[in-house]
């Protein structure tokens, strides 16, 4: 049986930078103001941590450097997705050797696969890492969808354990939600569908309001869960 990366709220952390790169000691400060306030996981060099313009190198510096600041009290979860899956690959690996909890993958973007090829894509880099994975579909960001038969077949897939939707279908997600069941844990990618999904059976949302409020909207996702 598997497992959620966690239940609840995650956040989408923002990447505070200076003119030298990422600025480590307001980073440290969000980290700690997060986990203070409660949430329940934190994901390092998503979108929202603006992992499109960084280097690799500071990729690589802000994941060990978030792992090393949590130090297990949450999980750190690292965007590692690319449209190149060898590139994902290496960024995969690096963030499990470093003690990433879990790896958040989108879609290739621009590319514009085929479904199978999106499940080699997957495959591939699941076979590369030994942790969880959450694969993330934006189409209005990258021009490529997780159709709900791609979502099953990737739930067949040990280690890839949840789905971020933020397709903004909510008949998608409920076809998901039917047809994978527990293999394939969904939480939503778009905050103002948090409650439509965790009602279809979503376990928690993947949230940038939460870099603001996440006490608040930890809160809902708990009490809606828990009712």
């Amino acid at each position: 049986m598997k497992h959620p990366l966690f239940i609840g709220c995650g956040t989408a952390i923002a990447t505070p930078f200076c003119k030298s790169g990422v600025n480590f000691s307001e980073f440290k400060k969000l980290i700690e103001y997060q986990i203070s306030e409660g949430i329940d996981a934190i994901i390092v060099c998503g979108t929202t941590g603006e992992s499109s313009t960084m280097t690799t190198e500071e990729k690589k510096q802000a994941i060990k450097f978030a792992v090393e600041v949590a130090n297990k009290r949450i999980p750190i979860i690292a965007g590692t997705g690319a449209n190149n899956t060898a590139s994902s690959i290496e960024m995969s690996q690096y963030a499990e050797s470093v003690g990433a909890d879990g790896l958040l993958l989108v879609t290739p973007y621009y590319n514009k696969c085929t479904q199978e090829g999106l499940i080699a894509h997957y495959k591939a880099i699941a076979e590369s890492v030994s942790i969880p994975i959450i694969v993330y579909s934006v189409k209005s960001r990258t021009g490529m969808n997780i159709e709900p038969t791609t979502c099953l077949e990737l739930s067949k897939i040990s280690n890839i354990v949840g789905i971020k939707e933020a397709s903004g279908d909510l008949s998608q997600v409920a076809k998901i939600a039917n047809l994978c069941k527990d293999h394939l844990y969904i939480y939503s990618g778009n905050d103002d569908q948090t409650l439509p999904i965790l009602s279809l059976g979503g376990v928690g949302v993947i949230s940038v309001l939460s870099n603001i409020a996440p006490k608040s909207v930890s809160k809902m996702v708990h009490n809606f869960l828990e009712r």
